[in-house]
């Protein structure tokens, strides 16, 4: 690898954690974000680093194996309004109601009654389960590349007209105009070919039919993906900032108490996913709240 090139893999991952608030108050890191900050200064392991951060979609097969025998049914920050949304739900919901709602807020943007829904990148399948049981599609498909997640949505989301196939988002593995309404929550940011997703989800989308999108972005990231959006084959209706939103409900998501498990068990590693986990003013929320990052909401129509 060039110098040129392994300065940029550098500067990617130091930004990550250098990067201030648009505000200029100052950042107190914990130990595990300085340790990290110190690691990417070695210019091999930024490269690994952002890597990885590219193909986070290949680390969930093992994510999924070792959450096999847990009810971990979501894997996204989750969405809180000021005021609640106090969003009605069944007991056993409740305990994801967190990302439930974020879920909810972005595929109510239409009326689901009667619709063919497809999801791409499900997940474990939590979404796709309340979405089936609440807002009454005629059916509701499932897709993600994780074969192991689709085996444990087959295992626990099994219900009439719910179906769950592993395919890939970027090739979806349908006839067009399949569906009425498309939804892809928190994923579309791993996809290798962002465009090409999108040429499918238009493909496989009857005329009229909707795009239902959330999912995040660095600022300096942000414009490509405008661009990128604004080139789709399909109109936009709606558009709107959430770093609020997830940042509340980054603060009481469960799935954080799950971080530390999913990485190896040795102690270093552990106390890194531990510092980086913490809810209430973690490294992540903070980028939210900064503008680092950026959370949005989209709607699309295809004409």
């Amino acid at each position: 690898m060039s110098p040129t090139i392994a300065g940029s893999c550098n500067e990617t991952i130091r930004e990550n954690f250098v990067t201030q608030p648009q505000n200029d108050t100052v950042v107190t890191r914990t130990r595990s974000e300085k340790l990290l900050l110190l690691l990417s200064r070695n210019a091999a392991l930024a490269t690994f680093l952002t890597n990885l951060q590219a193909n986070t979609y290949r680390l969930y097969p093992l994510a999924s194996r070792r959450l096999a025998n847990d009810d971990v049914f979501f894997l996204n920050f989750g969405y809180e309004e000021d005021p609640p949304m106090d969003l009605p739900l069944a007991s056993s919901d409740e305990p994801n109601r967190l990302p439930i709602q974020l879920y909810h807020r972005t595929a109510t943007q239409v009326d689901l009654t009667g619709k063919q829904v497809l999801e791409v990148s499900c997940g474990h399948g939590g979404g796709a389960s309340y979405l089936s049981r609440t807002q009454q599609p005629a059916s509701y498909t499932g897709l993600d590349l994780n074969p192991a997640g689709i085996q444990f949505c087959r295992r626990r989301h099994n219900m009439p007209g719910l179906d769950f196939v592993e395919g890939n988002a970027e090739s979806l593995p349908f006839a067009a105009q399949s569906f009425d309404v498309v939804i892809n929550i928190e994923a579309g940011i791993h996809y290798l070919d962002f465009a090409g997703f999108l040429t499918e989800v238009a493909r496989v989308l009857r005329p009229g039919g909707h795009f239902l999108y959330a999912d995040l972005r660095d600022a300096e990231a942000v414009p490509a993906w405008d661009a990128t959006l604004a080139n789709a084959p399909m109109r936009l209706v709606s558009k709107r900032i959430i770093n609020d939103e997830v940042v509340r409900g980054i603060q009481e998501n469960p799935i954080w108490d799950q971080v530390p498990r999913l990485v190896p068990n040795i102690a270093f590693v552990r106390s890194i996913a531990s510092g980086l986990a913490r809810k209430a003013g973690s490294w992540i929320s903070r980028r939210f709240e900064s503008g680092a990052s950026s959370y949005r909401l989209f709607c699309f129509v295809k004409d």
